[in-house]
């Protein structure tokens, strides 16, 4: 790699945004931010929704300051988010206003209207997806728009509509909707049919690395070029990871805890549907074999009812608390917006546990609740998988929280190695390099730069509190 690629990552959770300048050569890989900014879902008279508009606003302002900053070096831009939420259009027109999956209303009448068309049994053999009550499946079947609309684009490929006038589906994301052939990679067009949705709503897909197009001349980004990268920000935080063999686990930790392993082939057994794992596509056609677990949105509730912004005071003070009570944080309640510390009370009432008392137990309880919860996940996937796992990766936000990463080593009996924080942005930028004509061949070449460029940090079972033995096959 004899230059430096510059591109542009637009990297958006399910809470903030964020636009990155990433610099790649032979021994870098660098990320600056020229824009952060909070978004979230805002509500409406008839349920929770996504201010896409807002958001559009964010992420035009964010790369128009990134062609600033950078003199117009860029070499492209890719856009990753969250999963499953997705705009209706009309001759290219938005119809409303997306709803967020967290919405109350997600629930029984769409799995009620797909399960009377498919048995989740033969639904799995057909997209091997877990079952949520939120996937895009699920949602449409249940959105009384659906049949005004001629295309659906879920939320990055929206954008990259918006920014290039081509309306294309991102695979890695597209295998998040339920309607995409867990063995073929393609569109299950039977299933749509049987369900009925006509195949000309399902737009066409494109890999990672695809260039979609410039931007539209219009908006002032100097045709900056956007190029498909692992839309569903999992698939580009996965593509970050630094494993260095397959006896390994990774767990992408924010909004939501990402538990699995990469794997070639899908595992479609019963037990493995009933529990909880799912097959989503991953950049170079690899297969991410996954569970999600309540992530650090159980933190980040508990601290906005308790009208706090910072975690670090409690953390610190919650490593010194032993014996806190452990919860189920899979429970359906902790989903929606509210009250977390209410919710966790009485969750511990219903089970004859001791509710958590004060605000640092409540941290300790909810961070050795995760971990508990994230360990068994590695547990079972090695199990299922059939595959030994020597070593867990945590990259994320969650990566940065030491008690949580200690408690998951001790619970997993693993080593744990905790990095990169934004290992989503880094995927992102990677898979945009590559494209421009850097030297990354394979996953492995682009795990081995980020391996090479950024600190790790590691922890090792303490023996005193070990919980369990290991996680063998």
């Amino acid at each position: 790699m004899s230059a430096t690629v510059r591109v542009a990552a637009v990297d958006l959770g399910a809470s903030s945004g964020r636009v990155m300048v990433g610099d790649v050569g032979a021994d870098r890989l660098d990320l600056h931010a020229v824009s952060r900014f909070p978004h979230g879902p805002v509500r409406l008279g008839d349920g929770l929704h996504w201010d896409v508009v807002g958001l559009w606003s964010e992420v035009l302002s964010g790369l128009r300051e990134a062609t600033r900053v950078t003199s117009g070096s860029l070499a492209s831009t890719g856009i990753d988010s969250w999963a499953v939420d997705y705009g209706l259009l009309r001759d290219g027109r938005l119809l409303g206003i997306p709803f967020c999956y967290r919405d109350e209303r997600r629930g029984e009448e769409g799995p009620a209207r797909v399960s009377a068309v498919v048995d989740p049994a033969a639904l799995y053999q057909r997209n091997g997806l877990q079952f949520l009550p939120f996937n895009t499946v699920y949602q449409l079947a249940a959105d009384p728009w659906l049949e005004l609309a001629d295309r659906v684009l879920l939320v990055p490929d929206l954008l990259g509509y918006w920014l290039t006038g081509r309306e294309l589906a991102e695979r890695t994301n597209a295998s998040t909707t339920g309607l995409l052939d867990v063995r073929s990679g393609a569109w299950d067009l039977e299933l749509a049919s049987r369900l009925g949705h006509d195949a000309t709503l399902l737009p066409e897909l494109v890999d990672p690395g695809t260039t979609l197009g410039p931007s539209r001349a219009a908006l002032g980004l100097d045709g900056l070029p956007v190029v498909a990268v692992g839309s569903h920000d999992t698939a580009s935080a996965v593509v970050a990871v630094p494993m260095e063999s397959g006896a390994a686990a990774y767990v992408s930790l924010g909004t939501w805890g990402l538990v699995g392993l990469e794997l070639d082939e899908p595992v479609l057994t019963e037990e493995s549907r009933l529990a909880g794992f799912t097959h989503e596509g991953g950049v170079d056609g690899t297969i991410r074999y996954l569970t999600n677990v309540m992530g650090t949105w159980l933190l980040s509730e508990t601290l906005r009812a308790w009208g706090r912004d910072d975690l670090t005071d409690l953390l610190a003070a919650a490593g010194e608390v032993r014996g806190a009570p452990v919860f189920d944080v899979q429970d359906a309640r902790f989903l929606p917006p509210g009250n977390m510390p209410d919710r966790i009370a009485a969750w511990c009432d219903e089970h004859g546990v001791r509710p958590p008392e004060g605000q640092v137990e409540m941290v300790r309880s909810i961070v050795d609740s995760l971990a508990e919860a994230l360990a068994d996940a590695v547990a079972r996937a090695s199990r299922l998988a059939g595959r030994v796992v020597e070593v867990v990766h945590v990259v994320g936000g969650g990566a940065q929280n030491a008690l949580l990463c200690q408690e998951l080593s001790d619970r997993a009996g693993l080593p744990v190695e905790a990095g990169p924080v934004e290992a989503t942005a880094l995927g992102n930028v990677l898979v945009q390099a590559r494209a421009a004509g850097a030297d990354l061949p394979d996953l492995a070449a682009m795990r081995d730069l980020v391996r090479r460029t950024h600190d790790l940090r590691r922890f090792t079972p303490r023996p005193d509190d070990r919980i369990h033995d290991g996680v063998t096959s």
